[in-house]
């Protein structure tokens, strides 16, 4: 057992022999399996059946898994030696693998995952990170890293991963290929190391959506039913803001190729903060934190938050015990986290139930049956091996924020890569309802060779147009905000503005223009925050100090809501309306 835990699989025969890559940049020699595996498998498929049967329908399919399936007679490593140390092999062999087997699929090998599948980097400092084939300097997202990097080296056609809190969507969208993460209880966990149960889904990598889709016709098990196209796709434009790409390369793609397949009825836009802040109340039960006179509470860092919290509180009630006995080394980002004191109380249960009950309802209700919400996968681009980034709480608050939308709902959501951008992949995903899988998986075969000709047409068209600035570029995307303003599409406005900023981010006017937008949409924190950074740009803002004392106003701030009445007409004496608005709050709590 020892020897077959320290002997790297590498793969023969499947077109990659006598491969060997040097990345002068890391000064490092890439393994022919890019680090990807730890143990060497074989698991074959049953003999086919007899004419004229059907062949088996994942037959000549290879695919790896991810270190802490079961697999009879064997133990896994849990991305970390001290846990192969302790446990016995296992019995059974985990029912997901074994159906993909009994499907014509051959298992080849069982891959790296983040120290104890906690973490959404990939990086192991014990058996080494896998190597991101497409940028070697950069981590290629966790827990499922090595199974991500088999599919994107083209060693297998497919692989098994754990989606917890973005074990299988953060891989995929960092290495460039497809990734699926089943709605909650779809897929059995049966045999496999929990991280923590009631967030876990075993999820999927491939590159092809055909091969994808099969997987998951064996996987779920779901009934057939006729393929149906999807009524409404909805854009959430808010968060989109999160995501350091143009929206010509993220969002406008999925746009150009919705209304040419399905036409612009179909169409919607969301801000789906403000959605969720109103259907979801249990969120508000904690009040906003103002700090420097900023609001910073967010919907999707409460939920990015209630996420943390259930996966620390239910990690440690399965592994605790052995924690406390073998005191394992962790990578630091995997460390913070389990070490950090952990008070849970009933109400705090309560209340993370209430708001995974609510926020399956509330996605149950914008999608229906036949919706799918557009959101970005990451927000950010893969983090440089050993960068700061990896321990960064801005960082994992911006990620987990998106990620948290399916993982509290318990909705499917797909991973779908969207070419470069500024030497990086970029990934859009796609969410269905929760039991929405296979419409979901039906929608992305539908719309996926579409996606990409709109990546290559964008592509060209990007190196065929003459160098226009960044700030040029950002004025444009201005104007063209401004306009929607006055047609009041709010909406498009704000992602104009927001493609503005993106472009330049140091123009106080795009933040301001954006602010006023929001509150025509009575979307006062992010006015509010807007605002502030608008006025941290440029002291003398006179309309961004007005309109900050609106959002203020709105959100019961009184009192620094007159303050920026005030401070507007230090700035700008004749401004009847500041006047006005200072006035009548000074009345109200004479």
């Amino acid at each position: 057992m020892a020897s077959q835990s320290t002997n790297l699989w590498v793969l023969l025969g499947l077109g990659l022999a006598g491969v060997l890559l040097i990345s002068r940049k890391l000064k490092q020699t890439i393994k022919e399996d890019f680090g990807a595996f730890i143990k060497k498998l074989h698991l074959l498929p049953p003999p086919q059946p007899s004419p004229p049967k059907a062949p088996h329908p994942l037959t000549s399919f290879t695919f790896a898994i991810s270190d802490l399936f079961n697999i009879e007679g064997h133990v896994s490593t849990f991305g970390h030696p001290e846990w192969e140390r302790t446990h016995e092999p296992a019995s059974s062999t985990s029912p997901a693998v074994s159906a993909l087997v009994e499907g014509g699929a051959t298992c080849v090998g069982t891959t790296v995952v983040d120290d104890l599948a906690y973490g959404i980097t990939g990086v192991n400092k014990h058996y080494g990170t896998p190597t991101n084939p497409s940028v070697p300097a950069r981590v290629p997202g966790g827990c499922s890293s090595g199974a991500a990097v088999a599919v994107a080296a083209n060693l297998v056609d497919f692989s098994l991963g754990i989606d917890t809190v973005g074990g299988v969507r953060v891989p995929a969208g960092f290495c460039g290929i497809l990734g699926f993460r089943p709605s909650y209880g779809a897929v059995s966990h049966m045999g496999i190391i929990p991280v923590s149960t009631s967030l876990d889904t075993v999820g999927w990598f491939a590159k092809d959506p055909n091969i994808l889709r099969r997987v998951g016709h064996i996987l779920i098990q779901a009934p057939f039913v006729i393929q149906r196209n999807p009524r409404q796709i909805i854009i959430a434009d808010d968060c989109f803001q999160y995501q350091n790409v143009p929206l010509d390369r993220s969002s406008l793609l999925v746009i150009n190729a919705t209304e040419k397949l399905f036409g612009k009825q179909v169409l919607k836009h969301i801000n789906l903060e403000d959605y969720l802040s109103s259907k979801v109340p249990s969120l508000k039960e904690s009040p906003n934190q103002k700090s420097n006179g900023q609001l910073n509470a967010s919907s999707l860092k409460s939920l990015a938050n209630i996420m943390q919290f259930l996966q620390r509180h239910e990690f440690k009630l399965s592994h605790d015990e052995w924690m406390n006995i073998v005191k394992p080394d962790l990578h630091a980002a995997v460390s913070a986290q389990l070490h950090e004191k952990l008070e849970v109380s009933d109400v705090e249960i309560e209340k993370t139930k209430n708001v995974r009950s609510e926020m399956r309802a509330a996605i149950s209700t914008l999608l229906k049956d036949e919706g799918i919400l557009v959101i970005p996968t990451v927000a950010d681009p893969p983090p440089k091996l050993s960068g700061k980034e990896i321990v960064s709480e801005d960082y994992q608050s911006r990620a987990l924020s998106l990620l948290s939308i399916a993982s509290i709902s318990g909705c499917c959501q797909v991973t779908i890569p969207l070419g470069f951008y500024d030497k990086y992949h970029v990934s859009v995903s796609l969410i269905a309802r929760h039991g929405g899988d296979r419409f979901l998986l039906d929608t992305l075969h539908t719309m996926y060779t579409t996606l990409q000709e709109q990546v290559d047409v964008t592509a060209k068209s990007k190196s065929s147009k003459k160098v226009v600035s960044k700030e040029e570029s950002a004025e444009i995307a201005k104007e063209k905000g401004n306009q929607a303003y006055k047609d009041k599409q709010w909406q498009k406005a704000i992602g104009f503005y927001t493609e503005a900023i993106k472009l330049s981010g140091n123009n106080a006017t795009y933040y301001s223009n954006r602010a006023q937008a929001y509150l025509e949409l009575g979307s006062y924190v992010p006015a509010e925050m807007d605002c502030t950074k608008a006025i941290n740009l440029d002291k003398k803002n006179v309309k961004a100090y007005f309109r900050r004392g609106t959002a203020r106003e709105m959100l019961g701030y009184y009192k620094e809501a007159i303050d920026d009445y005030k401070y507007a007409l230090v700035l700008e004496p004749t401004n009847k309306r500041a006047a006005s608005a200072a006035e009548r709050l000074r009345k109200l709590f004479q």
